[in-house]
């Protein structure tokens, strides 16, 4: 077994040597670090490594972060970068590197978001069946017509939420991406009876959102959808619109959850590598924690929250949102990685 270990090592390392693609069961993608892999304040990389564990280095110049690996249960491990353009450069660099082998791989987003307190709290965890994208039109809000609900209109479109929804693919790009619903639904039920990390402080903001039942509850794993957009928006106005935005392009199906940057732009990678047959589609997983709420406490205005939560480290759940992504992500990991005989050809 070790010279097994290091003869793959010794592939994935060496430079202008041809050698055989080297298989990977999982990619654990997340989007950003503050500093080393280890040892320091963490990104949402550093419990990966740390934990599950990730030791090998992999030299990764074409894209954001070097990579990590895990030899004995070949899951490869990135960082993407922050917002979506880094994030489909970094896959689409992934998928063309000629030391791996994603064909069968399970690609698994694990990352923090904003949550919406009428769904859940702070520090939960949220499994997405659809990644829906926030690209549209856009009228500044000191401009409205009188009887929108909102600014934003959809491409193809020059109302809100105009009927019928256009087409999830045009030239404008994809609206909306949904996940293999056997496989999300696998997940969740591997993880939902998790008790997830929680404490005073979780406890104390939780219980300033005194008119949102959800916003209440202790954290939890739950399914939800995430809305993508490189515009990092806080409030009430803008939570509505996420709401009604993705009922709109799920055709009444989805619930919005979460929201985030990337997701979008990964699934937009990895649908062209699809096309060349470099990765399935089928074996996606988005898994988004809670480090902050998305709009505001009755009292509290949209400008207040983003003014105590406008960094990376200054979200309110930031730490137990880190340590719920990998204590909700690692299982299904571990399980696909290590029942290979079985997942490499039967998606769970």
């Amino acid at each position: 077994m070790r010279f097994a270990v290091a003869a793959t090592l010794l592939l994935l390392t060496a430079t202008g040597a041809r050698a055989a693609p080297i298989p990977i069961r999982v990619v654990v993608v997340t989007t950003f670090e503050l500093g080393h892999d280890t040892g320091d304040t963490p990104g949402e990389f550093q419990n990966w490594v740390e934990k599950l564990p990730l030791p090998t280095v992999l030299a990764f110049p074409q894209g954001y972060h070097p990579l990590r690996y895990n030899a004995w249960l070949h899951v490869l491990g990135m960082v993407s970068g922050e917002g979506p353009a880094r994030m489909a450069a970094s896959i689409t660099a992934l998928g063309y590197d000629p030391r791996f082998d994603l064909s069968h791989a399970y690609v698994v987003l694990a990352g923090i978001a904003g949550i919406d307190p009428r769904i859940g709290s702070v520090g939960s965890a949220a499994w997405a069946k659809h990644v829906i994208s926030g690209d549209g039109f856009e009228i500044d809000a000191r401009e409205i017509p009188s009887g929108w609900p909102t600014g934003i209109v959809p491409f193809q479109r020059t109302t809100p939420y105009q009927q019928p929804p256009p087409a999830a693919e045009s030239i404008w790009g994809t609206a909306v991406t949904t996940l293999n619903a056997g496989l999300v639904d696998w997940a969740y039920g591997l993880t939902r009876t998790m008790k997830l990390p929680d404490g005073p402080g979780l406890l104390a903001l939780r219980a300033r959102y005194t008119d949102t039942a959800a916003a209440r509850r202790p954290p939890a794993v739950l399914k939800g959808d995430t809305l993508s957009s490189g515009m990092f928006w806080i409030g009430w106005k803008m939570n509505d619109w996420a709401e009604q935005w993705t009922r709109y392009w799920t055709h009444g199906t989805g619930t919005f959850a979460t929201t985030a940057e990337e997701d979008a732009g990964m699934m937009q990678a990895l649908t062209f590598l699809a096309q060349t047959h470099r990765v399935d589609l089928a074996r996606v997983l988005v898994l988004r924690t809670a480090s902050d709420y998305d709009a505001p406490p009755p009292g509290e205005t949209a400008a207040a929250l983003l003014a105590s939560e406008g960094t990376e480290t200054g979200f309110a759940a930031y730490r137990a949102s880190l340590d719920a992504a990998y204590a909700v992500g690692s299982p299904v990991v571990r399980y696909l990685a290590t029942h290979w005989s079985v997942t490499r050809d039967q998606i769970p």
